[in-house]
């Protein structure tokens, strides 16, 4: 079996998509299966080495709250020719954003596989257009994978094969066993936010709840990783709040963000919209670490009727969300029951598991 991933977001950035579609070509490989991806080209001079097909070109926009792409592919004889040459057996597209996604589907002669990773709801006009998007797959696309159940309901119309498959997380990679970064061990709780500074990964919530808890316990430190636009706006409330031990450290790689998630005492993701499944949630869970968040739709999905249900605050709640987060900074037996419970939890999620639910989806179409 041949497969071909096609992303519809540049590799030039890291993303959740990027991993997802990594993660699989790596079990795949596992099990003797060739891969290729193609992805659309953001800069001139991106090379992922032979198993990466650059293709066309992706233009960076802004898109409910966060950074998007816009791509397309102006050589199409190009594509022909690329598609002529491989003869994958499965094209297996990951988001379907046009033109880009649209101009290989419709050259295909594979079997045609989407799963669709995006939460849409913080997006009027593409939520709108859904129902005629998945009316038009029907055409060509064999089945639809969503990483949640709310993603489903986007694909009502779609009738193919359906199936929620969540996302996986790598725990060979994210594990209580890591090492800690000892400079950041003291007398102090490490609480803990990983994200890109924007609107829907819920920073400044973050902050201006972490300024409740200071003046309650003092206890505690708050260590930010990632880089982003609202940097400056966070930046001002802490100086205008005279807030002390937050630390700034910038972006990191996947196995930094491993030793940070062990290094710290709690995690909080505190996205307020926008996030289709909790995938950074199980990546702190699988390290052991208890976590609080917002309930959206994907975390609480996610979460739903489990212990971890009960650290989930509303949305843009601030004092809600203080007040889950001292409840374990105040209790050292209860971060200990949540992060043992988080760890269990966790495995249900390994990509060996992920990977089989795929395959399987794979072999069930005709």
């Amino acid at each position: 079996m041949k497969i071909g991933f096609v992303s519809s977001h540049s590799f030039f950035n890291p993303g959740g998509v990027k991993n997802h579609i990594l993660e699989l070509k790596n079990e795949y490989e596992k099990r003797g299966i060739e891969v290729k991806i193609i992805v659309p080209r953001r800069n001139e001079n991106e090379n992922y080495g032979k198993d990466v097909i650059v293709l066309g070109e992706s233009i960076p926009i802004r898109i409910g709250g966060t950074q998007g792409d816009l791509p397309y592919i102006s050589n199409t004889k190009e594509l022909e020719d690329i598609l002529e040459r491989e003869k994958f057996d499965v094209l297996h597209f990951h988001n379907f954003l046009i033109p880009f996604a649209y101009q290989i589907l419709n050259r295909s002669r594979s079997k045609n596989i989407l799963t669709f990773h995006a939460n849409v709801e913080a997006m009027p006009l593409i939520k709108l257009l859904i129902p005629f998007f998945t009316k038009s797959l029907n055409k060509k696309m064999d089945g639809v994978i969503g990483v949640a159940p709310m993603i489903m309901e986007y694909f009502k119309y779609f009738k193919g094969k359906k199936e929620i498959i969540p996302n996986g997380i790598n725990l060979n990679v994210f594990n209580p066993n890591n090492e800690k970064y000892k400079e950041y061990i003291d007398n102090k709780l490490n609480l803990l936010f990983v994200g890109r500074f924007e609107q829907r990964k819920g920073l400044l919530y973050l902050i201006k709840a972490y300024n409740i808890i200071k003046k309650k316990n003092d206890n505690v430190k708050l260590l930010v990783v990632g880089e982003g636009p609202q940097k400056q706006e966070c930046e001002a409330f802490i100086k205008q709040n005279n807030l002390k031990d937050i630390v700034f450290l910038g972006k990191v790689t996947g196995e930094e963000v491993a030793k940070y998630f062990n290094t710290a005492d709690i995690y909080i993701s505190p996205a307020p919209f926008g996030e289709s499944f909790g995938i950074v949630l199980l990546e702190a869970m699988a390290s052991g670490k208890p976590v609080v968040g917002f309930a959206n739709l994907g975390y609480y999905q996610l979460l739903k009727g489990s212990k971890g249900e009960k650290f989930l605050a509303k949305p843009r709640n601030v004092e809600e969300l203080a007040q889950k987060i001292l409840k374990l900074v105040e209790d050292e037996k209860l971060r200990t029951e949540m992060g043992d419970w988080g760890l269990e939890y966790s495995k249900n999620y390994s990509w060996e598991k992920i990977a089989d639910r795929v395959l399987n989806f794979y072999k069930d179409i005709n």
